[in-house]
């Protein structure tokens, strides 16, 4: 989604103030569903939402604090790179460089981008184990892992090496979630809990130096950002399909125009931790 939360423009046409027949408004409801739905979801670039949706972002700047890692690091890997956008971000990148990804689709753009950066993509199923030697990287980083292996992440990381990581938090985007799929249970609330992931780090070895949390603002601004985000977030809403879902999404879109964009919160915690320098390699 965009970097800045730009402004929803009550003036555009079809905005919640230039009301519109009901031939109007179901005409431009098939008109984006239709666009939204032919789109390609490839990769991990959300630049189709740029002005369909905002997000706000971190305070942390993932990327930019990513970046300054890798600069300085001699051995590095990034789990679950996705289609390699945020790693081929980084002006600069560790000597040697590798980035896993399971999703086929995902592993052509990334190779594509990350190799004439020098960069390797390995294809590995994100399950354990990861398909290199006890202690190979100073560095080990990941955006948004589906799971974080702790025990592996501690196992590949060279001793005195970090792990730096910004996941998705409890409840994320759960007002969209909870529109399609009705109030979530309290074991689906409390999923993803930062407090979580340090027990996870400290039981696996490492020391954490930082954790951070923040819920930002999110805002749909038309019922094809809807779409296009659901087809791309596959967990959000298993099994999303336009059709599974129309009565929901034909209500959806009638709720933007009436009362302008839908609001979501995202959650998103950065963790940081390190093995320490006494722990042979290979053990935790």
């Amino acid at each position: 989604m965009t970097g800045s939360s730009a402004p929803f423009d009550p003036s555009a046409p079809f905005g919640p103030s230039a009301p519109l027949g009901p031939s109007d408004s179901d005409a431009r409801f098939e008109a984006l569903v239709e666009e939204a739905d032919a789109v390609s979801v490839e990769g991990w670039d959300f630049s189709w939402l740029d002005g369909r949706a905002t997000e706000q972002r971190p305070s942390w700047a993932y990327a930019r604090t990513m970046a300054g890692r890798l600069a300085g690091a001699r051995a590095a890997l990034d789990i679950q790179t996705g289609g390699g956008e945020v790693l081929a971000s980084a002006p600069v990148l560790a000597p040697l460089t590798v980035a896993t990804e399971s999703w086929p689709p995902n592993i052509a753009r990334a190779t594509a981008l990350l190799h004439p950066r020098g960069a390797v993509v390995v294809a590995d199923s994100d399950e354990p184990p990861l398909p290199f030697a006890d202690g190979a990287f100073d560095l080990v980083v990941s955006r948004h892992p589906v799971t974080a292996w702790w025990e592996e992440i501690a196992r590949v990381l060279a001793p005195g090496g970090t792990y730096l990581s910004q996941q998705v938090g409890p409840e994320s985007v759960f007002e969209l979630v909870e529109y399609f799929l009705g109030p979530r249970t309290a074991e689906e609330r409390g999923a993803r809990d930062p407090r979580r992931a340090r027990e996870e780090a400290e039981a696996a070895g490492l020391e954490v130096v930082d954790l951070r949390a923040e819920r930002l603002r999110v805002e749909f601004l038309d019922i094809g950002a809807v779409v296009y985000f659901l087809r791309k977030v596959i967990w959000m809403v298993p099994g999303f399909t336009v059709g599974a879902y129309l009565p929901q999404l034909r209500s959806l879109h009638r709720l933007i125009e009436e009362e302008g964009p839908f609001v979501a919160h995202s959650a998103r915690f950065l963790i940081e931790a390190r093995k320490p320098p006494g722990v042979p390699t290979g053990l935790r």
